[in-house]
């Protein structure tokens, strides 16, 4: 069976600088996975390789078995890859119902319409109030987006990444800036989604790495030293030098 999301061989250069070094990389159907290192290990050259923000110097890309190395970015959002950001990419002035409307009447070709009122627009009004539903927001979809708290507008922004219906969903430090006690509803929320959306999550705190991954990816200089469940990666003496700086064999 195809992996929902795979990488071989994926290398990147910035001159002398080996960013993604034959990076392999395989995301399963359903999966809840986690991708690690440390700062400048190259996670985020990766997700701009995965995602059409750069282009690979060797190595594919495949989503659902599909070789997406070429494919522009906005034509794999369309294939089923769609992902958040470290800082949230949102009208401040909508609504979480307009904007998530808006984004699903955009996947569905209708996005030249935005003009009309969401409320003339049932099918799609229907579907987007599902989506905040699912994430949590319910009770906020009629409020304007600066007024939410910061752990909320993260969670507007997964539910317009789902409004892109993806089989992958690549969510990048979505508990960046959010205070404490709100960072665990949204790995929580992001764990209930149902298994046909598979999870790759960069993220800086273990704890909720550790809490929410059925898997760990570990890049490190552009590389992958390690992959495995939880407990293999926690014993792993080479990611506890990466991150410890402990000696791998001592």
């Amino acid at each position: 069976m195809a992996a929902a999301l795979e990488t071989v061989g994926l290398t990147r250069r910035f001159g002398g600088i080996v960013a993604a070094n034959a990076i392999a990389l395989r995301v399963e159907e359903g999966a809840r996975q986690a991708l690690i290192g440390p700062n400048g290990a190259g996670k985020t050259t990766l997700i701009n390789l995965l995602t059409g923000v750069l282009r690979p110097d060797a190595g594919r890309i495949a989503l659902a078995g599909r070789d997406i190395s070429a494919m522009p970015r906005h034509r794999r959002v369309k294939a089923g890859l769609a992902r958040t950001f470290q800082i949230n990419q949102l009208f401040p002035q909508l609504t979480p119902l307009d904007a998530v409307y808006l984004a699903v009447a955009e996947r569905d070709g209708a996005g030249a319409r935005w003009w009309r009122r969401s409320g003339d627009d049932r099918q799609h009004v229907a579907e987007a109030e599902a989506l905040l539903a699912t994430v949590g927001l319910a009770d906020a979809a009629t409020t304007p987006v600066h007024v939410l708290p910061y752990g909320r507008q993260r969670l507007v922004e997964i539910a317009l990444a789902l409004a892109a219906r993806p089989r992958v969903l690549l969510l990048d430090e979505p508990a960046a800036g959010v205070p404490e006690g709100e960072r665990e509803d949204i790995l929580r929320i992001v764990s209930a989604l149902p298994r046909e959306v598979s999870v790759l999550l960069i993220e800086h705190d273990m704890d909720l790495v550790f809490s929410f991954a059925e898997r760990i990816t570990v890049l490190v200089d552009g590389a992958v030293i390690a992959d495995g469940p939880p407990a293999e990666i926690a014993a792993d003496r080479r990611v506890r030098a990466a991150y410890l700086g402990e000696e791998p064999h001592g």
